[in-house]
């Protein structure tokens, strides 16, 4: 679960007391406009999407603006503006209007879990304000440190001065980012970035920083989060019903992360892992009618519920119901496969006998009792099925259903459908 921006990334700030651009949302009325340009100078406008969606200001999708005329033109513009990262396209639904704040210096900071060191991670640099990807390695500092005893002040004052940083931003910076801690550690993120944080001069001359966007991610599997408060449909990836429904059983065990990649797709697959997850969607490209990762050992009736709620919006259209997974540690595969079966079945009882090839590749405990269970309920309902076992490769598994599919296509879908109607 993603946010980016400051309409909600100020909130969160704000319970740590760190300072914050001003921001208003897109229910901000003309004058307050006008007085957030009056007080600030110039405003940036920019757009609202649902998740973390990045690279907004190289798409030029971030207004600049100095006077209402051209602030109220911005907000036309980028209000339901549309932007597009790879295959995913994103719509905007409304804009913040963000004061400009002054500054001669520019921070970038983030704490993240680290592969590399297995601990808290603190990235940081004085060249902010850029992609960090774009900076040579002798300009960040990366300083993992022990999440019993959490980021200290030493921590940010040896990295700083490591880099060669203005000595004017040192101590400003000491004193405040520590604070950012406590959000991490007590609110269930997995990532927290700000970039940039401009260090502006108060009316002494001192510095402050001030976070002018904000991007964090959230460990679904950590109840912490929920003490934010926050509406669930923030993480939503779009607006469709069948994401919206998804979404809303991320507050049990086990992840739900979903989002439409073809709505006229010809193979459904319910994805375990996020490795799976990747590789399937490479591999089936613009067939696969979902992208999803169910993992994380969920619970029978949320298993349950997810698979239904897939089958429901998407298994009439649909050539193949492609299940696949890597070799599970954790998760019950026969809990699981109970639950997906159990949906199918309830799915033929309600709406009636469509067409259908399953392909099942799995592994993991209680993997022989789950195929068994899903080869009776299969071939009690009359439906086509191939499972392959822990032994098989992941990529010649999604050959195997991509073939069937373009056979599906060509001759199957027709005969499975003459022999119900016989």
């Amino acid at each position: 679960m993603q946010l980016t921006g400051l309409l909600w990334g100020k909130k969160l700030l704000e319970r740590v007391e760190f300072p914050t651009a001003t921001v208003l949302g897109p229910e901000a009325s003309v004058d307050e406009i006008k007085d957030l340009i009056e007080k600030c100078g110039q405003v940036f406008i920019k757009p609202i999407f649902k998740g973390g969606v990045g690279k907004k200001g190289k798409s030029g999708l971030i207004g600049r603006v100095s006077d209402i005329t051209e602030a109220l033109k911005e907000k036309e513009r980028l209000y339901f503006c549309e932007h597009k990262v790879g295959n995913i396209i994103s719509k905007a639904d409304g804009v913040t209007f963000e004061g400009g704040v002054p500054a001669e210096h520019e921070v970038y900071f983030s704490i993240a879990d680290s592969t590399i060191f297995r601990a808290p991670t603190m990235t940081i640099t004085h060249h902010g304000g850029v992609d960090i990807e774009e900076l040579p390695k002798d300009k960040i500092a990366e300083i993992p440190f022990d999440p019993l005893t959490g980021l200290k002040s030493f921590h940010v004052s040896n990295a700083l001065e490591a880099l060669g940083a203005p000595k004017e931003i040192i101590s400003p910076l000491v004193q405040n980012l520590p604070k950012l801690w406590d959000l991490y550690n007590n609110y269930g993120m997995s990532t927290l970035e700000l970039n940039p944080i401009r260090m502006m001069p108060n009316k002494k001359g001192r510095l402050t920083p001030v976070a002018c966007d904000f991007k964090g991610s959230f460990d679904i599997d950590s109840p912490a989060w929920k003490r934010l408060g926050l509406p669930g449909h923030l993480f939503a990836s779009d607006y469709s019903e069948f994401e919206q429904e998804i979404n809303q059983l991320r507050t049990y065990q086990g992840q739900s992360d979903v989002f439409v990649m073809n709505d006229k797709g010809t193979i459904t697959a319910p994805t375990f892992g996020g490795g799976a997850n990747a590789l399937v969607t490479e591999l089936l490209g613009e067939r696969a009618t979902i992208s999803s990762d169910f993992g994380g050992n969920p619970p029978y009736e949320k298993m349950h519920d997810i698979s239904r709620i897939v089958m429901k919006y998407w298994l009439k259209q649909s050539n193949v119901l492609f299940i696949i997974g890597g070799k599970a540690n954790n998760t019950d595969i026969f809990e699981t496969f109970r639950a997906m079966t159990d949906a199918l079945r309830d799915y033929f009882n309600t709406y009636g006998p469509t067409p259908i090839f399953v392909v099942v590749g799995r592994g993991g405990p209680n993997l022989v009792r789950g195929m068994s269970y899903m080869r009776d309920t299969l071939e009690s309902l009359r439906i086509p099925y191939r499972i392959f076992g822990h032994d098989s490769a992941m990529s010649e598994v999604v050959n195997y259903a991509l073939k069937i599919d373009t056979w599906m296509e060509k001759e199957g879908r027709k005969q499975l459908e003459d022999r119900d109607n016989a």
